[in-house]
């Protein structure tokens, strides 16, 4: 299966993506945070959007559901925990469910914290994994509705991919969470020049995201945490950077 997948910024700092499924031409578009930007975007590539995916039921990933899917008749799949926060849902999911699009399929991950009924959609095949909320490049979600413990197990969870696997979440949050990370590890090399290069590609206006496991690994102050004590510390920490 060949896929494309594009990222629409929107709002302040939001990311919506699509992907595009070659063969049979369907389009997903996961978290859309408004609807005109992302229409707007299928229809210069001629994407025809069939679904959409949402991760968790923050306004800032649910707010273009009812507005595409007006457009074109799109099915709309979120978290079965989050359901009675989402009203425009088609279908549930949770954990060990999946979800399809054309020939692929898409493992669902419960990944609570930023909010009790969070879900990840990874897709092994091609090698990418939507995370929403949870996992940042080099850094992670606030603990709104879920706690230190939850949020250590996502990352211990996340860090058993392929290196290669491809992240991507919801919001250009890059260069702060680089910060952090050099002022928690400020002898980690690896964090040190991956400062100085999301730093320049934020001043030429490029994205930052995706990431990659590899880099979260080497780079990413709550994945590297050893404890849930150690993430909690940090988190706390990042609250009040």
């Amino acid at each position: 299966m060949t896929i494309e997948i594009v990222g629409v910024p929107v709002l302040n700092d939001n990311y919506v993506w699509l992907m595009h499924e070659e063969v049979t031409g369907e389009t997903v578009v996961i978290d859309p945070a408004v609807a005109e930007p992302v229409l707007a975007e299928a229809d210069a590539r001629g994407w025809r959007i069939s679904q959409i995916w949402n991760t968790h039921w923050h306004p800032d990933h649910v707010g273009g559901n009812a507005q595409i899917k007006a457009a074109t008749g799109c099915r709309i799949t979120g978290p079965a925990d989050e359901a009675a926060k989402i009203d425009t849902l088609d279908a549930t999911v949770k954990g060990n469910d999946i979800a399809t699009i054309g020939g692929l399929r898409a493992e669902v991950w419960d990944v609570p914290a930023h909010t009790a009924g969070h879900i990840a959609y990874y897709l092994p095949s091609a090698g990418v994994i939507f995370v929403g909320d949870t996992l940042f490049a080099m850094g992670c979600g606030r603990l709104f509705e879920g706690t230190a413990d939850q949020m250590f197990a996502n990352m211990q969870r996340f860090a058993t991919l392929d290196g290669a696997t491809r992240v991507y979440c919801a919001h250009e949050y890059t260069l702060s969470n680089a910060k952090f990370a050099a002022a928690m590890e400020p002898d980690n090399a690896e964090i040190a020049a991956r400062v100085a290069e999301v730093t320049a590609m934020r001043e030429r206006g490029e994205p930052t995201v995706p990431t990659t496991i590899a880099q979260e690994r080497a780079t990413n102050p709550f994945m590297r945490a050893g404890t849930v004590e150690e993430l909690a510390r940090l988190r706390s920490a990042k609250d009040s950077f």
